[in-house]
């Protein structure tokens, strides 16, 4: 493989192909009814066409994009100069804040998915400074810690644009949480509780360009383990969804100005399976690098995530036992690090 470390080649069966499917039909949804000051019955019509498409959306893809969405382009366009000038320094000034199992949030250029490393690098932080969570993912050990975000000095402006960007798409995330619960049959704001003092993070990630993109991705085959999640990408793209309908991996082309969004492992445990998470992954590039920033919209570490009892009957029973979303959370996180005396957990292993 020459220079290529091994870590990084995929088996057979999940590197890249050849040819790439392009997702023609992941929906695109115009948000503008959602900025409608106007209660007309046109404004009322819009409203309701925006829920159906929201939910045919979740039921069929899990993915869909949004447009005339509300997140100032000069906002969006900040953040991305700042991402791009933090990694384009040498590696030992992202180091500076590197994360380490004590502290999640930071830079990091040695994550795996399924035990394959990823092409990337990454640096997070979290909507709410600190955040709490559990302190072990032991199921008996009910001590807290706080997770406090580390920022570089350099570029000057990065904290500003990152919190500033991230107070937008907050704002859409409830925006689009809500359309999700109307769309289940639901009130508005059914499931905005959840979200006090949330667990929520964004993630800046960074593709360097790969010279063997046959054979390595940016990120491998996954699920989003949280509720929902945001996605900001460039021109580049790379992102591939796993089609319901046939199992093929589709590309989502880019689209100018739009967000992509795709619900979560709890979005699916709440609407008992009507609503799935989907497998998604990332290609990488032997010309240009690339940038996408993920926002992953999660509930407060004391949520019970389960499904509700609104969308439960004899008929249709409950699929999934509860369980701790900050335990789940912890988890996952403290995996990323060491191995753990536990399987890697997801929601499978929840179900009834």
């Amino acid at each position: 493989m020459g220079d290529i470390d091994e870590a990084f080649i995929q088996s057979v069966e999940h590197r890249p192909k050849s040819t790439t499917v392009e997702a023609q039909s992941i929906p695109v949804i115009n948000l503008s009814a959602l900025n409608s000051q106007h209660c007309s019955s046109n404004s009322s019509s819009s409203m309701e066409d925006l829920i159906v498409q929201v939910g045919e959306a979740c039921k069929k893809w899990g993915f869909f994009q949004v447009i005339n969405h509300g997140v100032p382009s000069s906002c969006r366009e900040k953040v991305e100069v700042a991402s791009r000038a933090f990694f384009r320094q040498p590696s030992e000034e992202k180091r500076k804040v590197r994360r380490d199992e004590a502290n999640p949030m930071g830079f990091y250029d040695t994550e795996h998915t399924k035990n394959i490393r990823d092409w990337k690098q990454v640096f997070d932080f979290t909507v709410e400074n600190p955040t709490v969570v559990p302190a072990s993912h032991e199921p008996d050990d009910v001590e807290l810690q706080e997770i406090v975000n580390q920022w570089p000095e350099y570029p000057p402006n990065f904290r500003e644009a990152c919190e500033e960007y991230t107070r937008e798409i907050v704002k859409l995330a409830y925006k689009l949480l809500e359309l999700i619960s109307l769309s289940l049959g639901l009130p508005a704001e059914k499931f905005n509780g959840f979200f006090k003092n949330q667990t929520s993070f964004m993630r800046l990630n960074y593709y360097p360009v790969c010279p063997v993109p046959h054979l390595a991705l940016g990120v491998g085959r996954h699920k989003d383990s949280g509720a929902l999640t945001v996605l900001s990408q460039d021109d580049v793209g790379g992102l591939e969804v796993k089609r319901k309908s046939d199992g093929e991996w589709v590309l989502v082309r880019p689209t100018p100005n739009a967000y992509i969004i795709n619900v979560g492992d709890v979005i699916q445990v709440w609407s008992n399976d009507k609503y799935e998470s989907v497998e998604h992954r990332v290609i990488v590039n032997s010309e240009r690098e690339r940038f996408s920033i993920p926002f992953f919209f999660n509930p407060s570490h004391a949520v019970m995530v389960e499904p509700l009892k609104e969308l439960t009957s004899k008929q249709n029973p409950a699929r999934y036992k509860p369980y701790n979303w900050g335990k789940f959370h912890t988890t996952r996180n403290i995996s990323n690090f060491k191995k753990l005396n536990v399987e890697n957990v997801q929601i499978y292993h929840f179900r009834i």
